[in-house]
Order: C-alpha cells, then sequence, then structure tokens
C-alpha cells in the first residue's frame, strides 16, 4: 500500500485581514497623516469592498493604539508624541540588542554578506541622491539581523516596532544627512557583529537609536518640544 499522507488545510486570508494590512500600511508609511479622520465609506469605495470589513479592521487598529474613535466623528489616525518615540525607542533598544546577541552565534556566512550587502547598496543610492531608498534598505537591514537571531517571535516584535517607528521618522529619513547617519550606524552594529563584540554592538545599536531619535526631534517634534518648554517655564 502506498504511504498515507496526512492533508494540512491552510485558512486563507480573510478580506478583513487585508483591509486591515491596506490601512495599518498606510497609516505607518504616513499615507494618511497623524491626526487625519478614517472614513468608513470612503476607504470601503477606495479599496473596493463592502463596508464591514473595513468596519472591523478600524476595530482592530483602534485596540492596537493606530487609531483613536472620537463620538459623533468616526476614527482619527492617532497623534505623533514624543513620549512614545522616547518609548519605542528603548523597547526597540532591548529587543535589538538581544536580536544581535543571538545572532552572532547563529549567523550564517549568507547572512552576514546579506547585511554587507545592504550597506554598499544602500550608501550608493543615497550618495547618487535617492535618500527616500533608503527606507526599504532600512527595513530589509533590521529584518536580515532580527531573522539570524532564529526567533520568529523576535523577528516579529522587532518589525512592530520598528514599523511604529517608521511613522515618526518618515520627515527625517528622507534627507540624505540622516540617511547617511543612519547608515554608519549600521556599519558600526556590522563591524561588532564581525567581531563577535557583544558589548560593542549592544552599545552600536542604542547609538544608532538614540541617533534616529535625535533626528525625529529635530525634524518632526522641535516645534512642540520648544512649545512645551517655554509653557513650563
Amino acid at each position: 500500500m502506498g504511504k498515507k499522507f496526512k492533508l494540512t488545510i491552510r485558512h486563507p486570508v480573510s478580506i478583513r485581514e487585508k483591509v486591515y494590512d491596506v490601512i495599518r500600511n498606510d497609516i505607518l508609511n504616513a499615507h494618511i497623516a497623524p491626526g487625519e479622520r478614517v472614513v468608513e465609506t470612503r476607504l470601503a469605495e477606495q479599496i473596493k469592498t463592502s463596508r464591514t470589513p473595513v468596519r472591523e479592521a478600524l476595530h482592530m487598529l483602534e485596540r492596537e493604539g493606530l487609531l483613536e474613535a472620537i463620538p459623533r466623528v468616526g476614527y482619527l489616525v492617532k497623534q505623533i508624541t514624543w513620549d512614545e518615540i522616547e518609548e519605542i525607542c528603548e523597547i526597540r533598544a532591548v529587543n535589538e540588542c538581544l536580536a544581535a546577541r543571538w545572532a552572532m552565534k547563529r549567523m550564517t556566512p549568507k547572512e552576514l554578506q546579506a547585511l554587507e550587502d545592504n550597506l554598499c547598496l544602500s550608501e550608493a543610492e543615497v550618495k547618487q541622491g535617492n535618500p527616500s531608498s533608503f527606507v526599504e534598505f532600512d527595513a530589509e537591514f533590521h529584518e536580515i539581523l532580527a531573522r539570524a537571531s532564529g526567533s520568529a517571535r523576535l523577528l516579529e516584535l522587532c518589525q512592530m516596532l520598528r514599523r511604529h517607528m517608521l511613522r515618526y521618522r518618515i520627515e527625517s529619513i528622507f534627507r540624505k544627512d540622516n540617511a547617511l547617519r543612519a547608515i554608519a550606524g549600521h556599519k558600526a552594529i556590522v563591524a561588532c557583529i564581525k567581531r563577535k563584540d557583544q558589548e560593542g554592538v549592544e552599545m552600536a545599536i542604542k547609538q544608532h537609536l538614540e541617533q534616529s531619535k535625535r533626528d525625529i526631534q529635530r525634524y518632526a517634534f522641535n516645534e512642540q518640544l520648544e512649545k512645551e518648554s517655554v509653557s513650563r517655564g
């Protein structure tokens, strides 16, 4: 008799999840700006679906903290706050330092080469006058590093936090000088990984995130922080 195989039926992605992904990505990539009203009927027309999956997706995004429900208004994209930036950076530092420590033990030569290729390509693109390309290179760099940790759960956490932080970085990351500083941070991280310098890589990651935070402050929060400082004075 032939060998018996157990068939597994994978659940298809629901329309609600597809709609959720579309709206979520638009918010995280700042295509829908902080404070902007999200209109259920308009989204349904744009995505070409019924209002039910859109309504369900908006409820999910509210629970995730990307939207806030306002009585008699509907949903607004949650405003960016400086406290949240500091919180995300601190949590990212913990997760990405852990990912780097595990990656140093498990990283394959292919993954290390992928990091080095990312550095070369991203720097070349930015220097040739295409700083906007760095958004994708930055995502790829951090994903390679987190994936090399060997932990799917840690990869998921790192990706989620990086996407949330992109909402705040979008105003600064498209600038050539900021992109080049970020690439320098990536270079320092890779150099430490190659030396298997655990203390050094943690310092490099923290400095990299601190630089990102300063760039965000300069381009997205400077005016807000100045007003708060005056009011406290």
